[in-house]
């Protein structure tokens, strides 16, 4: 018997229910148009009876929906490598040489196996890394430095007068700092953009490196959650996995022995999100946490706030809430930003 690889088209109704029944059956119940939609390519492993035995799938750089089955077959370790070597083999075709998977703890073996490394672990899902630039290179290319370390990881949408306060605290408190931003292009402002103005922002403070954070230092809102079916299991396993990727792949070897956040009055989740890192990053990280700078004597300045100015074309209130550097490229290009925000309302079908 052997089994034969194709090409599925999950935009082909009667591909998709064939698709979907098999992988809900081997215990992927997420659905959601996040994880779909952006998925680019699926493959299928069909048996001699036509029968759908094993499928995979790329988004970007990011392995997903591995589900394979033994039925007719006493090697299903077989069909899971020749899935898994078809996906590397398209990813690097692609150009990417190094790729990303998220699983069930209960397959962290199987991956590992065919040469994945683990990122971290919990007891929700797991991330796993193959290829080069890796994470040793990530941390080797971080400047290193002596003394008493921290670090805020940001994403900085955009930078604000809290995030400046934030990094003047730490700044005062420690020998050095390091800002990392996260790099993922689904803000109002790009990465490019983010990254430039936390850097003019923070030009003046000697003892502060801003670094790209790649794909280490992920917002947790985009680790994908396809083989999780609760929406609070969600939110846990994606910020206990970004705590520990942190805690291990990056605070440890550069000696980083603490990590600042703003308090999170606003956003429910982000304030989850600290408490995980607090429960995640002590003992040998120190979660300090700096109340929020506030303007207007009760308002906290929030990045919420200015992309709200900005979409309003309030120059007055987002002047109060932005440095100098962060200003001066909002009045260059609000009609642009504008426009992407009316746009990611088209998308959003709002």
């Amino acid at each position: 018997m052997t089994d034969e690889l194709r090409d599925l088209y999950l935009l082909n109704k009667q591909q998709r229910r064939t698709w979907q029944r098999f992988v809900t059956e081997r215990g992927i119940p997420n659905f959601n148009a996040n994880e779909i939609d952006v998925i680019e390519e699926t493959v299928g492993l069909f048996n001699d009876e036509d029968e759908l035995v094993g499928t995979g799938s790329i988004t970007n750089h990011v392995i997903k929906y591995v589900a394979v089955c033994d039925k007719g077959t006493d090697s299903k370790g077989a069909r899971f490598n020749r899935i898994i070597s078809e996906l590397e083999g398209r990813l690097i075709r692609k150009g990417q040489s190094h790729y990303f998977v998220f699983t069930k703890p209960e397959y962290v073996a199987s991956f590992s196996y065919v040469g994945f490394k683990p990122l971290a672990t919990s007891e929700y899902g797991a991330l796993l890394e193959k290829g080069t630039p890796n994470i040793q290179t990530f941390v080797e290319n971080v400047p290193h430095y002596g003394g008493t370390k921290a670090a805020i990881v940001m994403n900085a949408n955009p930078f604000t007068l809290g995030h400046r306060y934030l990094v003047e605290q730490a700044s005062k408190e420690n020998d050095h700092v390091y800002i990392f931003v996260v790099n993922q292009d689904v803000s109002l402002f790009t990465t490019a953009e983010r990254f430039n103005l936390v850097k003019q922002g923070v030009a003046d403070l000697d003892n502060v490196d801003v670094i790209n954070g790649q794909e280490y230092m992920v917002s947790y809102l985009s680790f994908p959650s396809y083989f999780i079916k609760n929406a609070d299991d969600v939110i846990k396993y994606q910020t206990t996995l970004d705590a520990r990727l942190f805690r291990d792949g990056i605070a440890k070897p550069l000696n980083i022995t603490k990590r600042y956040v703003g308090t999170e009055p606003l956003s429910h989740t982000t304030a989850i999100y600290n408490e995980t890192l607090q429960t995640e990053l002590q003992p040998s990280v120190q979660l300090i946490e700096i109340d929020r700078k506030q303007f207007e004597m009760t308002r906290v300045i929030s990045a919420t706030t200015v992309r709200s100015a900005i979409e309003r074309g309030d120059e007055m209130l987002y002047q109060q809430l932005v440095p100098p550097t962060t200003k001066q490229f909002i009045d260059k290009h609000l009609g642009l930003l504008q426009e992407r925000i009316e746009g990611g309302k088209k998308v959003n079908g709002n």
